[in-house]
């Protein structure tokens, strides 16, 4: 099937600054789903406090596009229900206060003005059609970007896709298509997809959302690193002795456990979330901070990597058991879980890259549901000094006064560098202290959700923060096999107690490499 060419060359903004002010053209973001829990959670609100925040070009449409039945005003009253504006009231006054949410409101009623819906199926190019009319009725002959938001099951991405691209597309301007992960459940499945996306789109297009790459901290680590000559020296395997990323939730799968038990915790958390950190961490510096010189870099860490191996992975999977008078289910206990499923909701793997920069450097990852603590976080923990003149006061523990960098993505955002330093007094004392900077007291304006910078970022055709087909390709190549091997050899997960710190097994893996898992020493800064 030939692609439809009219997608204007190069990366340029959607709408530029003299654009906008002339009212030249127009951006139509279309959210394909819009009755779904997504679209109501977190895209409409993060397109509304883009609006709030005069991000969004002066002209602009929403419609919702999905089966159920739904008035343009019925799809405004379910939006109304759940927006919201980051306005901070912790430093204003009560009559700033009550001026902002005037504000607000007034900025709500001109937001839904702009909000319209069309019902129709995912599979029908008849109804594609009708969007396309409703589109241009309202896009009132500019130049009009439409970007299209697929908050719908990846089994129905290929069908909406050639819809969009057959009968909706942009004829003078740009046409862009975001995706929500899982992108597949293996190599091949992720390869198949991509192909019947890429029949209709090419792939600056396509814009695969991981949500995790919009977060503050995940976007601030390029700057922390490439800004700061401070840590540019250090980054490496002369200095660094091991890296930790660490992902836990204090929740269970409560009410998707159905899903989740068809992918299970390395799918839904690591070859995405933490291996995206992962390979931002990592990378060479890029030649520019255009995405093409960013992704580049990445590609090459994630096929530098050497292949997984069994013995180099812990499962789990977590159990029920009694605390007080509160009882915790067992993943099992979930009537849509099989009693003998062997999904795992714990996983611990070592990785490495052999390349000059990280030869020999473990990179441990841990993902878990059910754990005691609700976190994500990265903690880079250095080698120990030599011939340390104190090592006397520090103790025979060496790693509990190793220097540690920390950032904390989840909760209360934090960047921390643990340190030894003399307690005051006339004695030699060494204690160990952190030098912190701490998000919320440094930066107390309320921050930016995930959805809304990767929002403006498609709407601007800023790609850095998406995947591209070939990253996917190389984490897919590099986490199936372990996968299948799973999975073939019906390893059974290691069970642990719901809110407990994880299986036993997690902290042998990191003893075979020589690690303490930086979590557990009780400091959370």
């Amino acid at each position: 099937m030939a692609k439809d060419r009219t997608e204007p060359e190069g990366n340029e903004e959607l709408c530029t600054f003299s654009e906008q002010e002339n009212g030249d053209c127009t951006v139509s973001t279309t959210v394909v789903g819009a009755s779904g829990e997504l679209a109501k959670k977190k895209i409409f609100p993060a397109l509304f406090s883009l609006y709030y925040e005069d991000f969004l070009p002066k002209n602009f449409v929403v419609f919702g596009y999905a089966r159920t039945k739904m008035s343009d005003d019925e799809l405004r009253n379910m939006i109304r229900e759940t927006l919201t504006c980051r306005i901070d009231t912790r430093l204003i006054d009560a009559r700033i206060c009550r001026e902002n949410c005037q504000d607000k409101n007034h900025k709500m009623d001109e937001f839904l003005k702009r909000c319209f819906y069309h019902s129709g199926q995912y599979n029908s190019e008849e109804h594609f059609v009708e969007l396309d009319s409703k589109l241009k009725e309202k896009e009132a002959g500019k130049v009009a970007h439409r970007l299209f938001y697929l908050s719908i099951p990846p089994n129905i991405f290929v069908d909406v896709v050639r819809c969009v691209s057959l009968k909706a597309p942009s004829i003078k301007g740009r046409t862009r298509v975001i995706v929500e992960k899982p992108f597949g459940v293996d190599s091949e499945s992720a390869e198949k997809l991509t192909r019947g996306l890429k029949q209709y789109l090419a792939e600056d297009q396509i814009y695969r959302i991981d949500h995790y790459l919009g977060k503050e901290l995940v976007e601030n680590l390029l700057v922390l690193r490439f800004s700061n000559l401070v840590f540019e020296p250090l980054w490496s395997r002369n200095y660094i002795r091991n890296v930790q990323l660490i992902f836990s939730e204090d929740s269970g799968t409560e009410g998707h456990g159905r899903h989740f038990d068809n992918y299970g915790i390395i799918r839904d958390k690591m070859q995405n979330h933490l291996l995206q950190i992962l390979a931002l961490f990592a990378m060479e510096a890029p030649l520019s901070l255009d995405a093409e010189d960013a992704r580049n870099e990445k590609v090459k860490v994630l096929k530098s990597m050497r292949p997984l191996k069994l013995e180099d992975t812990v499962v789990g999977q977590y159990k029920g058991h009694s605390k007080g008078d509160k009882s915790y289910p067992s993943y099992t206990d979930d009537p849509t879980i099989p009693n003998d499923s062997l999904t795992p909701t714990f996983a611990a793997v070592a990785f490495f890259i052999d390349n000059a920069r990280w030869d020999g450097v473990p990179f441990l990852m841990k993902a878990g549901k059910a754990l005691h603590t609700r976190r994500a976080e990265i903690r880079v923990q250095f080698r120990h000094v030599p011939g340390n003149l104190y090592e006397r006061k520090l103790g025979t523990d060496l790693d509990k006064t190793t220097n540690e960098l920390v950032l904390r993505v989840q909760p209360d955002e934090a960047i921390y560098l643990n340190i030894n330093n003399k307690v005051p007094g006339l004695g030699m004392k060494l204690d160990r202290t952190d030098l912190n900077l701490l998000y919320q007291t440094r930066y107390p304006r309320e921050k930016a959700d995930a959805y809304e910078r990767l929002l403006l970022d498609a709407i601007e055709g800023e790609g850095r923060f998406f995947v591209r087909s070939d990253e996917l390709d190389a984490a897919w190549a590099l986490v199936t096999p372990l996968l299948k091997e799973l999975e073939e050899k019906k390893v059974v997960p290691e069970l642990y107690p719901y809110g407990s710190r994880g299986p036993v097994g997690a902290h042998h893996l990191a003893a075979k490499h020589n690690v303490r898992w930086g979590d557990l020493s009780g400091d959370d800064s």
